[in-house]
């Protein structure tokens, strides 16, 4: 029998952390909740949850020096994927309530309020995903649940600047935002893949599937 790929949920303080285990265990990994940063930088893949706001999960991260982790993860080629405000803090900046926080860096850019006429942003929602997306291989169609008021609502990142262009899925709520990133061994999405239902655990086991 194949052994399942094994995957370290990093436990920083965020909440939100045991029901993306569950996700990913029903997604068929092996899954270990740490904030070891060993544990993290040798696991086959590592997931980086968040909730609530930016310069928090920021704060928290730079505790267990997570950003470092990350770092060295994808320096080496290592699967990464953020959730939620683990998305948005791989972005240079986030801007919260007129506070501006410095973000990991991975992606230029800025996730600030949504402009929309309701925030936040609460609920199932479609996405529009590349055509040769492997996250949402089979699942182009289904909606996913998000909650958030804050999101990158520009995508800078451009070709000439990386060998292979990162694929980005986008939703709209009143303005259009970026859903998810797909960025060679860094994805992420908005959404909660964990409270998305039959289609949440099939986008985690397109992710598991690549780290074999």
């Amino acid at each position: 029998m194949t052994a399942k790929p094994s995957v370290v949920v990093l436990d920083y303080g965020s909440g939100n952390i045991h029901s993306a285990a569950k996700a990913l265990e029903r997604a068929g990994a092996e899954v270990t909740v740490t904030g070891d940063r060993t544990a993290a930088r040798e696991a086959d893949g590592l997931v980086v949850p968040g909730v609530g706001a930016f310069s928090a999960v920021m704060d928290q991260l730079d505790a267990v020096r997570g950003g470092e982790t990350i770092g060295r993860r994808l320096a080496g080629g290592r699967p990464v994927l953020g959730i939620c405000v683990g998305m948005q803090v791989l972005f240079d900046e986030g801007i919260e309530r007129g506070v501006d926080t410095e973000g990991l860096g991975e992606w230029p850019g800025t996730v600030d309020l949504l402009e929309a006429e309701v925030v936040p942003h609460m609920g199932w929602n479609t996405v529009e995903a590349p055509e040769n997306s492997v996250l949402f291989d089979g699942i182009r169609d289904e909606r996913f649940y998000f909650v958030h008021s804050y999101a990158a609502q520009h995508w800078q990142l451009t070709e000439e600047v990386t060998k292979r262009p990162p694929l980005v899925t986008w939703a709209r709520h009143g303005s259009r935002f970026v859903a998810a990133v797909e960025n060679g061994p860094l994805s992420a999405t908005q959404f909660h893949p964990e409270k998305s239902g039959e289609a949440g655990i099939r986008l985690l086991a397109n992710w598991v599937g690549t780290l074999r």
